[in-house]
């Protein structure tokens, strides 16, 4: 199991090495502006992060929802309903470097807090309410005297954009930080609050807050690559739902949309019952573990 969770954090910070790999950036206080930032990356990272190579696909859908046009995003989210078609929440467990950041906050020797499961059950709808109205309906209904409307996750919420972007840049440039007003600090707040309740509450945002991770989980019983439960060998005794951080029961349902897939429970399973099937083949935890179906 340890070097399960070694080898996925591994995977998290490469991956989110890579996607921020314009080192320069950082120093100079600048943002890179070439032509990989006409693509979107898999997960949450903000295209004003000094470091982005490519731009951030809740960034992408709001600045064609919110412009003159209206145009509505078919490339963005015909590129993330493939990759959920594929993989469902998979990038939220292995590529997420917001999710990376608050796991290893939430490493941090400290009691941990339960949310209580009738809240805990509610909560985990706000994130659907932020991808319907945060990103699609606010910015393409509500418009300014100009005529454009604001991407208002990416303004308003996105305490990923103020970690990596709006942070970065302020204190890079003098004259950024001497125009920061109430909207930077009420962002830099929520920002504070996502850090402490990540050091309490295993990965809040992806749980509570994150519309990819909600767009991603509407697709996660229908994706290709699945998490399965064999009810042959499965003897309900509950390891792999204690062991799920994300409080999932793999056993009762292993297509969970608040799965990350993170394969913890794969590894905990005692009677190797779980398993990642896709296509022909699944991968199970076994001595041998690809196999043809």
């Amino acid at each position: 199991m340890k070097k399960h969770r070694l080898a996925r954090k591994a995977v998290q910070f490469a991956a989110g090495l890579l996607q921020n790999a314009n080192l320069k950036g950082f120093l100079a206080g600048t943002i890179y502006k070439g032509p990989l930032k006409h693509f979107c990356v898999p997960g949450m990272n903000c295209y004003s992060c000094p470091g982005a190579l490519g731009a951030c696909p809740i960034g992408a859908m709001q600045s064609l929802l919110d412009g003159r046009r209206r145009k509505f995003p078919f490339y963005v989210v015909g590129y993330l309903a493939v990759i959920g078609l594929l993989v469902g929440r998979f990038v939220c467990g292995w590529l997420c470097l917001f999710g990376l950041i608050q796991e290893l906050l939430y490493s941090i020797p400290t009691p941990k807090l339960t949310v209580p499961e009738k809240a805990d059950r509610v909560l985990r709808y706000l994130k659907y309410v932020m991808l319907a109205v945060m990103v699609f309906a606010l910015p393409f209904f509500f418009r300014s005297a100009m005529g454009v409307g604001d991407p208002f996750f990416c303004k308003y919420v996105c305490p990923v954009g103020t970690l990596e972007g709006g942070i970065p840049l302020v204190f890079g440039d003098p004259s950024l930080r001497s125009a920061a007003g109430i909207l930077f600090n009420w962002k830099l707040g929520l920002l504070l609050l996502c850090i402490a309740a990540s050091i309490f509450i295993y990965r809040p945002f992806c749980r509570y807050i994150c519309p990819l991770g909600a767009f991603y989980a509407l697709f996660q019983r229908i994706s290709l690559i699945k998490m399965t439960c064999d009810p042959e060998k499965c003897v309900h005794c509950g390891a792999c739902a204690r062991v799920c951080k994300m409080k999932v029961d793999p056993s009762k349902d292993p297509c969970s949309p608040e799965c990350i897939r993170c394969g913890d429970c794969i590894k905990t399973c005692p009677q190797k019952a779980l398993s990642v099937s896709g296509g022909r083949f699944s991968v199970s935890r076994s001595d041998e573990n690809t196999v043809k179906r």
